[in-house]
């Protein structure tokens, strides 16, 4: 798991899928709903992973679907990390679509099968990859057709994260988030936002990147 125990762990690693959860439906109310964590992708149903417990992304999907929330669901994946466990979880739940945009040579090293996976190589910078996550993201609404979006925006792509390994600036972060917030906006989906990874010992710089997701998501609703 890689992370000791505690008290505090035990009351966030509750609060947080239910935020998820929380935050989901708000999207599903008012078209866009930001949560301040979640995006614990690599949790799987009998074992703790990657820093991650339990597994919010999969468990609101769940969730939503049992309670006819919601019919269809995308997953859309943006950490440099692959959403193994979120895939492996939802792997035969069709309602529930699966799509990962990560670093191909980075953790987990054995990798899950998502419904769309998209490996790239290290070092991708900003042009390439912004590319690929427009075409990624029209791909993957045209296949699923979605009644919600749940966004795992990570910071972790970012060119100077310790765990990253892609050359991905702040700007191209900010167009990222930009990007995947208008297009579920242009396309009438609703859509719930997760901070997912990001590491750095200065955590109010790692705390103003996790901020740009909620930042654009200001900007493209208020306007």
């Amino acid at each position: 798991m890689g992370l000791p125990w505690s008290e505090g762990l035990v009351k966030r690693t509750l609060i947080s899928p239910n935020g998820t959860f929380l935050t989901a439906q708000l999207a599903l109310k008012h078209g866009i709903a930001c949560h301040l964590a979640g995006g614990t992708h690599h949790a799987h149903v009998d074992f703790a992973s990657g820093f991650c417990i339990f597994n919010d992304l999969a468990i609101t999907a769940k969730a939503l679907l049992a309670q006819g929330k919601v019919n269809k669901i995308l997953i859309f994946d943006c950490d440099v990390h692959q959403g193994d466990g979120t895939a492996s979880i939802l792997q035969h739940e069709k309602r529930a679509y699966t799509c990962s945009i990560h670093c191909e040579k980075n953790f987990p090293a054995k990798k899950a099968l998502s419904d769309f996976d998209v490996g790239l190589p290290p070092g991708t910078s900003d042009k390439e990859y912004l590319d690929c996550v427009q075409s990624t993201l029209d791909v993957a609404i045209k296949n699923q057709q979605p009644d919600l979006i749940l966004y795992d925006a990570g910071v972790d792509i970012y060119q100077h994260d310790p765990l990253g390994l892609l050359n991905i600036t702040l700007q191209g972060i900010r167009l990222r988030d930009k990007m995947v917030l208008e297009t579920s906006k242009k396309n009438n989906i609703p859509i719930a936002t997760v901070i997912g990874g990001g590491y750095d010992d200065d955590r109010y710089a790692l705390a103003k990147r996790h901020a740009i997701v909620i930042e654009e998501a200001f900007t493209a609703f208020t306007h």
